[in-house]
């Protein structure tokens, strides 16, 4: 599809590179992005790409309303302009947060984190193997099995116990980020391809306190670089479908994000091992509770008294797919809880997804551009699910004009190996 808000132009976002390397995170893009982001984030030149596209300058406030580890907030700073994210995941707020906090002196972080390292091997090896530490049970059951082995669990809750305890409290936060990006990408059994899973040969002993170290030095060796440290970048800890008391009216000059998609994806079990071990989430009632606040995108995290579904009831072709999946979930035989679930879920996450773009509406300033990137999905028994198409057909609903839909790139489909669509919507809101 031509980019229609930029009429001199006749490609699509996928011609600009290769669709093998559109998703990829360039070498160039490392620098703070790297501190820690989900597997599966979009890549920061797509954020470029659209902030020179919308006009996005200095005097403008760019809103991710579903930031992640904060792909658009970082990039955003780097080009000196103020940003706002709002993020519902615990574990994500405090790695975005952490991410664009740059008034930390590189060279005082490394002492302080030489420091502390040094603690945690004193103590690892006067202790030895003898009596190794564990989780609470309650927080243990929370973890794939076998997430993290024995021996470098123990070790690595000796040097979160360092961490933690420390009377300098001024380098604790990137101190952590720098722990859960060891813990997940080198300490842990852990692999993604792109779910979540436990590799078949297992991490039996690491050295647990140099990795953590060399991700401390990364992190700064990009503080020596950082530029904008001024620029405001606000991560607010909050459901995106709940704005009103986080932002201005009329305040907001453009919208770049990624939501969730409509697939059987758990997003807070991808994130499980660190969101235990950093005390976000410590038992089953507090995971109730994060997933209570997230968009409804799958089945575990649809809940009694979800009423999303009410804003999306008239709309004609979500219902048939809704209804189409019921159907084939009948014809197949399928009756666990979840896949009962399967339809509902459809309606909710579509539902969801128009009470945020309703409620956003207030925060726009008039002539505002969004882009949303999105992907088509066959998750719910291989019905498809236009993910694009109809969240432009929810906006334009709203009030919202569609000015493009965008080829991103394809991808091939897990279950049904198809070439799947990843598209940008472009919007524009025009006032009231």
């Amino acid at each position: 599809m031509q980019l229609s808000l930029f009429p001199n132009e006749n490609i699509t976002i996928a011609e600009t590179r290769p669709n093998g390397a559109a998703n990829k995170l360039d070498s160039i893009d490392r620098r703070f992005h790297d501190w820690y982001r989900f597997v599966l984030s979009f890549p920061p030149h797509l954020v470029r790409q659209y902030i020179d596209k919308f006009g996005i300058n200095s005097e403008g406030i760019l809103l991710d309303p579903f930031c992640g580890t904060g792909t658009t907030i970082v990039e955003a700073k780097l080009n000196g302009i103020p940003s706002i994210g709002i993020e519902a995941n615990s574990i994500a707020h405090f790695a975005s947060s952490v991410k664009v906090d740059w008034n930390i002196d590189p060279n005082s972080l490394i002492r302080h984190a030489r420091q502390i390292a040094k603690q945690a091997k004193d103590i690892i090896n006067y202790n030895g193997n003898s009596s190794l530490r564990t989780l609470p049970e309650e927080s243990s059951k929370l973890l794939l099995k076998n997430s993290i082995s024995p021996l470098p669990l123990h070790k690595s809750l000796i040097l979160l116990d360092q961490i933690e305890n420390d009377v300098i409290p001024y380098f604790k936060r990137h101190e952590l980020l720098s722990f859960a990006k060891s813990l997940v990408f080198s300490i842990s059994n852990l692999h993604f391809g792109p779910e979540v899973g436990v590799r078949q040969v297992k991490n039996m002993d690491a050295p647990v306190v140099d990795l953590w170290l060399k991700e401390v030095e990364k992190i700064a060796t990009d503080l020596r670089y950082a530029r904008y440290k001024e620029v405001p970048a606000t991560i607010h800890h909050v459901d995106s479908r709940q704005l009103a008391d986080h932002l201005l009216p009329e305040s907001v000059n453009a919208v770049f994000t990624s939501p969730p998609y409509p697939n059987e994806k758990d997003y807070t079990r991808t994130t499980r091992l660190e969101s235990v071990m950093l005390g976000f989430i410590r038992n089953k009632e507090e995971l109730r509770t994060l997933k209570k606040s997230l968009l409804r995108s799958n089945t575990r995290n649809v809940y009694k008294g979800d009423d999303d579904d009410a804003w999306i009831a008239k709309h004609t072709e979500i219902q048939a797919i809704a209804a189409e999946i019921e159907k084939r979930r009948i014809e197949l035989g399928k009756t666990s809880g979840f896949e009962k679930l399967y339809s509902k879920v459809t309606k909710l996450y579509f539902g969801g997804m128009a009470r945020h773009l309703a409620e956003l509406r207030t925060f726009l300033k008039p002539g505002a551009y969004l882009g949303y990137v999105v992907g088509d999905q066959a998750s719910y028994l291989q019905v498809m699910i236009r993910t694009g198409q109809l969240l432009a057909d929810i906006a334009d609903s709203l009030g919202y004009r569609i000015i493009s839909i965008d080829l991103f790139r394809t991808r091939l489909a897990t279950a049904t190996r198809k070439q799947m669509r990843e598209e940008v919507i472009v919007l524009q809101w025009p006032g009231r």
